[in-house]
């Protein structure tokens, strides 16, 4: 999907009239909550496992992200090769949660959900069977981490109970080898990571 705007490929949607942008042309505005429609959509959340599905996070990380690899935690992972979760929405992809088990934790390497999809309950679902399997497993906390230009993931995040609790400067300018320019033009340099005790 392409930006209303231009030709880069469209990762986010405007909560106000629902077009879909990329990072470049996305901005941060305050808008009070009754501007905001938040719309649920009935879904279905299902553990990732058919060829299909796999080939659906691939396309939507290399043409969202521009690669498969995510930095996490001190750790370089393959989104494609870890476990995950997918939405369905009326027969239709409509995201994704991947994630990896480290000794007391889960860490959440990779959510998206399509642009048509988002502010529709997608996220928190995925999310929340993430913590039921982190649970089923016996472990103590759900890690997460963002770039510090990513303020709707950081929202969204702590919107659902995670806190940050360290910042590592500088890891993803040096990953990439410089600084890139992030949503509403922020530098991206530095990974945010967030975590929820699980009780």
């Amino acid at each position: 999907m392409s930006c209303k705007h231009c030709e880069n490929q469209a990762i986010y949607k405007c909560s106000l009239c629902g077009n879909i942008l990329c990072a470049d042309h996305a901005k941060l505005r305050t808008v009070c909550q009754s501007c905001i429609e938040k719309p649920t959509l009935e879904h279905s959340v299902e553990k990732v496992s058919s060829e299909e599905q796999k080939i659906k996070i691939r396309e939507f990380v290399e043409s969202s992200w521009g690669e498969q690899e995510q930095l996490a935690f001190d750790g370089k992972f393959l989104v494609t090769t870890l476990p995950a979760y997918g939405a369905i929405v009326q027969d239709n992809f409509a995201g994704f949660i991947s994630f990896a088990d480290v000794s007391d934790a889960i860490i959440i390497v990779a959510l998206g959900i399509l642009p048509t999809y988002q502010d529709a309950g997608i996220g928190r679902s995925l999310v929340e069977r993430v913590e039921t399997e982190a649970k089923r497993l016996g472990k103590e906390r759900v890690l997460v981490s963002t770039s510090n230009d990513d303020l709707p993931a950081l929202a969204f995040y702590q919107s659902i109970g995670f806190q940050i609790f360290e910042v590592k400067t500088d890891v993803i300018a040096e990953k990439h080898g410089q600084v890139l320019k992030g949503i509403g033009g922020l530098p991206i340099r530095d990974e945010l990571r967030l975590r929820r005790i699980l009780c």
